[in-house]
């Protein structure tokens, strides 16, 4: 079944997310695959860029989930919290383990491995081809006031009522 997470959230305006490390409907290279997970990879986040969203906006959530993991709600694989709305790019590596390309404010919150950090593709092998489903969310709080051991589905909780916008860029991958 193919399903994209966002379906079923109220309309938000779209706008612009590119990556000089992925293109729109394109297999993930191997640094965004992952090595945690067996898959070969090394868990380099992909450098992001997003334009064109709404005026109003204060601050950015970034997000990555796999909406096709074999289990009842997909996975979410990284998820970037309180980036600040004069900041419209994230480069490469800034999901490691220490955040270190972030900018000041924003954090990582536990991916679904419970690893505060960004995971890449890891899809279980036999399982076909996964969607990996990066999204820029623009936000009308400077802040969004979570505990950071939340889980990216509590952030989406959160942020229902807040989202101005949405951007996607998804890629794949199979083993």
């Amino acid at each position: 079944m193919s399903w994209n997470p966002y379906d079923n959230l109220p309309p938000a305006a779209t706008f612009s997310l590119t990556s000089s490390d992925l293109k729109e409907g394109e297999k993930l290279a191997m640094p965004q695959v992952s090595g945690i997970f067996g898959a070969g990879g090394q868990d380099v986040s992909p450098q992001l860029s997003w334009s064109g969203f709404p005026s109003a906006t204060q601050s950015f959530v970034v997000t990555m989930v796999d909406p096709e993991a074999p289990t009842v709600l997909g996975f979410w694989h990284w998820a970037v919290v309180n980036i600040p709305g004069d900041v419209t790019e994230l480069p490469a590596g800034a999901g490691d383990e220490s955040g270190s390309g972030l900018p000041p404010g924003a954090f990582q919150l536990p991916n679904d491995a419970r690893t505060t950090r960004y995971v890449g593709a890891a899809p279980p092998e036999g399982t076909g081809r996964h969607r990996y489903v990066f999204a820029a969310l623009a936000v009308d709080a400077e802040r969004i006031e979570i505990d950071k051991e939340a889980t990216p589905a509590w952030l989406m909780y959160q942020i229902f009522d807040c989202t101005l916008g949405r951007a996607f860029l998804e890629g794949w991958y199979e083993r």
